[in-house]
């Protein structure tokens, strides 16, 4: 009996064990690289149909029996395989194969970079962090194919950053992308509130595969960023980054004549001052001056940074503060900067409820020249001092400045003669002083709940909020506003003070069911809704006439009160906006994938606009895209290729935005109201109220939409070449254009739709090759990115149907078959070398000395370049490193007006001149290239010719860094986690045939912009 007992229980005990060994159970952890976790990487049972993905946090969750192997793979990396046995809990951490970014940001979806059929491209923190830059738009420049990046001023925190993407697609409505950071829209004068230490990822979306799912949104590309996050089980981790460095002028190449040789030009010419002197007196000349030194300086930069990461079981936080101070190139401007963030992530213990929240503070102030606001004076001598180094005159002795007021004493009112002084008193501290304090608030949040297996919801939600209170004034003891005192009044100076308030709040409904069937099939389908709400408030205040014995900018004192007895003499002038806009929108997508090798994805959106009315309020776009992974199938197999995707996508876009956005501001608030008649309260008969005629209604006013298809192909070749290469066609239809109206009406237009379009066809290149793989001493890989875009007209109408828009005098031609903004001008041929005249080409291509504006023709050249991109390397050995990426631009013109004014000898006894008039035409050089200093049609040169159309193509050092950083080892007995230094160096060097001060940007010219500057730093990034 005892013995049957015995044989029972360990048939039982067996049993038990085997059915315990057989159970499937829990198996959790984190998947990890050198940097950090790794989301998107794929788990798998070996041998069975059971995986998975890792989160956001590099955290996944499996089923799996004791004695199964799990497959840990991530494209770019080495498979990792590990036996369950009996802990829960594994970790794994893989090593770098080919270096490719592999989460992908598709809409407002995640996927991997395998199953994405999208066209984007990713920048991580590592080719943003150190880079000594306000906003990252600045260091995204080069970075990505088809993306033109022009910085119109380097001003410290200045906005004038035009972004393309694809080319231009819209000729009067915004063409900026959208910009989402961590679920909020923005725009990207707002990036100047953003730490970009705290950047991890920007991901470009570029074709309608990726972009249609944010409809009226996303003609124009969608850039999305996201923000640093820490991981869960992670222990504190502290990181403080610095950085100090340097900003000076890039120069210009005009060769400008010294004293003397200006003096010696008037001389001959019989204008100015030197027309008076002997040549001796020339000769012997003491002043000599260089007015770089006045009107430019080196400025000082510098940033701190600290960072904490600590995640628990099911809660995680990244905390961060920031500075960022940068002097600017010119005296008185200057950029400042402070930041807080706090993003925070944590899940319910049943893992079915996950949140996460981010919190970010930012407050600036900076300081600037009026100019900055104000493009009226870019061009102006009088009132910009950019144009001081160019338009002042190297005899003059700056020391005879005083101040405004002896200035006024000495010369009345403005002349030529003083222009230095004048914008020295312009520069002088206090004189006219422009000062903007912004602050930012931006809180998200997002919350899933898992319903059901294949089912989920989540929301997301966010506001921001921005104000900018900005003063300016004209101080009464100046020059300009002790010149502009009214004839019996006592007192000048004007002072405004501004507040713009803007507040825009975002939520996003989502419904989403994945599941897999028949162990192959996957389905990923989503139901969305999103509603965006935006205000603008806006008022200011301006005071003519301020009592210098009292008047402190900024406090509102010294101001002079109104007195009826002079009632046009210190009369305050009030102003008042209200905006408010908003967008509703309804859309979906369905993602099919049949095991890994063959994908589908449709979108569909439906979006209302508060910009039209009737049937003309809601706009419908969608998308379809597929992709086939080749290097899947059998026939790849023990072939060059590790990856081999072939992606193609066909869609459509919107663009509800009419007219373009000024610099920094919110594009939803323009054009607001062009589908109502408006009135206006106007001056009428002897000074009375009348109602005018404001606005004539146009109902009929639709979105443009933009339909691109794009083809592309990703691969990897033997571990060592990797790269995306696309071909694009994208078209912009109902295009917004002026519609000229009767005169009658008081309205000579009103903005409408056409039957023009905006042909762009391109092609993108991505090429990356590692010479020397990572597991080698000396690493060393080498890239470069290219785009080809040719931008068209197509179906041009102008007054007439079937008839181009060609007008005479214009400097540009909007023509089916031309690119957009195409020059518009006469040829120029050279020199007449029997009289020193200039001569052109007439419209029958024969000589003429007179132009007119019949001779005019289409260049077909455009400031927009055709082909741009980057390359470069990155190189290290045993902790050394150095790092470059060349940027280059080509077929791409500008006109140089400064070249233009410095050429005319008409001017020399005024302003400077370039050193080529030493060598003008005479009689005894008639063999000389440069016109004569008599002659007699350079007024034709400066209104007609391409004479100044310059070719403006360059290669530039955009960045190099080099450095040490401290192998891991060497720490592993220290408090320290990491540790590197290293200098980074910006816009260095430039090649290229433009003689401005900075060839950078996309507008037709440069001429009276703040130059972006070169910069050098030093830092030091510390890990604890």
């Amino acid at each position: 009996m005892r013995s049957k007992f015995k044989w029972i229980f360990t048939l039982l005990l067996a049993l038990t064990l085997q059915f315990s060994f057989a159970q499937e159970r829990t198996i959790t952890g984190v998947v990890s690289d050198a940097t950090g976790t790794l989301p998107g990487a794929n788990v798998v049972v070996k041998g069975t149909t059971r995986g998975t993905q890792t989160d956001i946090d590099g955290k996944y969750s499996i089923q799996a029996k004791t004695g199964e192997v799990l497959v840990f793979s991530f494209v770019g990396m080495n498979d990792i395989s590990v036996t369950v046995g009996a802990s829960n809990t594994i970790n794994a951490t893989m090593q770098q194969g080919v270096a490719l970014t592999e989460v992908v940001i598709d809409g407002y979806k995640t996927t991997s970079k395998k199953k994405a059929s999208i066209a984007q491209t990713t920048v991580t923190a590592e080719g943003i962090e150190g880079r000594p830059n306000v906003s990252f738009l600045q260091t995204l420049q080069a970075q990505v194919s088809g993306l033109n990046i022009g910085t119109s001023s380097g001003s410290p925190g200045s906005s004038k950053i035009d972004v393309i993407l694809r080319g231009v697609s819209s000729s009067l409505g915004s063409i900026d992308p959208l910009y989402v950071v961590d679920g909020i829209v923005m725009n990207n004068g707002q990036f100047r509130s953003i730490n970009t230490e705290d950047i991890e990822s920007v991901t470009v979306l570029k074709d309608a595969g990726a972009t249609a799912i944010y409809g009226n949104r996303g003609s124009g590309g969608v850039v999305i960023v996201k923000t640093k996050r820490a991981a869960f089980n992670s222990k504190l981790s502290v990181r403080y980054t610095g950085s100090t460095g340097f900003t000076t002028l890039q120069d210009h190449d005009y060769n400008l004549p010294n004293a003397r040789q200006m003096l010696s030009l008037q001389a001959i010419r019989g204008d100015g001052p030197g027309a008076a002197l002997t040549a001796d007196e020339i000769a012997a000349y003491p002043i000599n001056t260089d007015w770089r030194d006045y009107f430019f300086r080196t400025g000082l930069s510098q940033s701190h940074n600290l960072s904490f990461t600590l995640g628990g079981d099911n809660v995680n936080n990244f905390t961060s503060f920031g500075y960022f101070n940068q002097d600017g190139i010119v005296p008185g401007t200057n950029f400042q900067r402070f930041t807080v963030r706090s993003n925070f992530n944590g899940k319910s213990t049943n893992g079915k409820f996950s949140y996460s929240t981010n919190f970010a503070l930012g407050y600036s102030k900076r300081s600037q020249l009026d100019q900055e606001t104000r493009t009226d004076i870019n061009a102006n001598v009088l009132q910009n001092p950019l144009q001081g180094l160019l338009s002042s005159q190297p005899y003059i002795d700056p020391s005879l400045y005083v101040n405004g007021q002896q200035l006024f004493d000495d010369f009345g009112a403005p002349a030529f003669e003083i222009v230095p002084y004048m914008l020295l008193d312009y520069l002088q501290p206090g004189n006219i002083p422009s000062e903007i304090q912004e602050t930012r608030l931006s809180v998200s949040t997002t919350g899933t709940y898992k319903i059901t297996d294949p089912l989920s919801y989540s929301m997301t939600a966010g506001v921001d909020y921005t104000q900018n209170n900005r003063d300016f004034a004209r101080s009464p003891n100046s020059y300009l506003a002790i010149v502009a005192i009214p004839a019996g009044a006592q007192y000048g100076g004007i002072e405004t003070m501004s507040t713009d308030r803007d507040f825009n709040f975002n939520i996003v409904h989502k419904l989403n069911y994945t599941k897999t069937f028949a162990e192959k099939h996957t389905i990923d389908a989503n139901l969305f809704m999103e509603y965006t709400k935006a205000h603008r408030r806006f008022n200011s205040f301006t005071q003519t006439g301020l009592d210098p014995r009292t008047w402190a900018f900024g406090s509102g004192t010294g101001w002079i009160p109104f007195n009826t007895a002079t009632p046009t003499f210190y009369r305050p002038t009030v102003a008042a906006a209200k905006f408010d806009a908003g967008t509703l929108s309804y859309f979906a997508s369905a993602d099919y994938d049949y095991n890994s090798r063959f994908g589908l994805v449709g979108t569909i959106r439906r979006d209302a606009s508060y910009r039209f009315i009737g049937d003309k309020r809601w706009g419908t776009f969608w998308s379809v895209s597929g992709r086939w992974n080749i290097d899947q199938e059998n026939f790849m197999k023990n072939t060059w290729f590790d990856q081999l995707k072939l992606r193609a996508s066909y869609g459509t876009t919107g663009n509800q935005n009419i007219v373009a956005s000024a610099y920094g501001s919110n594009v939803l608030y323009t054009a607001n109201n062009l589908v109502r008649d408006l009135s206006s309260t106007q001056s009428g008969y002897n000074g009375s109220a009348s109602l005018g005629i404001a606005q004539i209604a146009n109902p009929a006013l639709q979105w443009e939409t933009t339909t691109q298809v794009d083809l592309g192909f990703d691969f990897v070749v033997k571990k060592r070449l990797s790269g995306t290469i696309d071909f694009y066609r994208k078209t912009t239809d109902d295009l917004f254009d002026a519609d000229y109206t009767s005169a009658v009406t008081s309205v000579s237009a009103q903005n409408a739709n056409t039957t023009n379009q905006l042909v762009n066809t391109g092609v993108e290149v991505l090429l990356k090759y590692d010479f020397f793989k990572s597991s080698s001493a000396f690493q060393l890989d080498a890239y470069i990115n290219g785009s080809y875009n040719k931008n068209e007209w197509k179906n041009v109408l102008y007054s007439t149907p079937g008839q181009d828009f060609n007008q005479p005098g214009a400097d540009y031609i909007q023509q089916s078959g031309s690119q957009f903004f195409a020059y518009y001008v006469v040829p120029y041929v050279g020199v007449n070398h029997e009289n020193g005249n200039l001569l052109f080409l007439d419209a029958n291509g024969n000589l003429t000395e007179n132009p007119t504006d019949a001779d005019r023709r289409n260049t077909n050249k455009s400031a927009i370049p055709v082909y741009q991109g980057s390359f470069g390397f990155n190189a290290s050995y045993k902790g050394f490193f150095v790092n470059t990426s060349f940027a280059y631009a080509a077929d791409v013109y500008k006109f140089d007006y400064d070249l233009l004014n410095l050429s005319n000898p008409a001017q020399i006894g005024q302003f400077p001149v370039v050193g080529e008039l030493l060598n003008a035409w005479s009689p005894t050089n008639t063999s000389s290239n440069v016109p004569s200093l008599f002659a007699t049609n350079v007024d034709a040169a400066e209104s007609f010719s391409d004479r100044y159309l310059i070719d403006a193509s360059y290669i530039r050092l955009k960045n190099l860094s080099f450095g040490y950083e401290v192998p891991s080892k060497m720490l592993e007995k220290t408090f320290l986690t990491g540790f590197k230094v290293y200098c980074q160096m910006e816009n260095w060097i430039t090649w290229s045939k433009w003689r401005g001060f900075d060839v950078d940007g996309l507008n037709q010219s440069n001429q009276g912009g703040y130059p972006s500057p070169k910069v050098i730093s030093f830092g030091v990034d510390v890990k604890l």
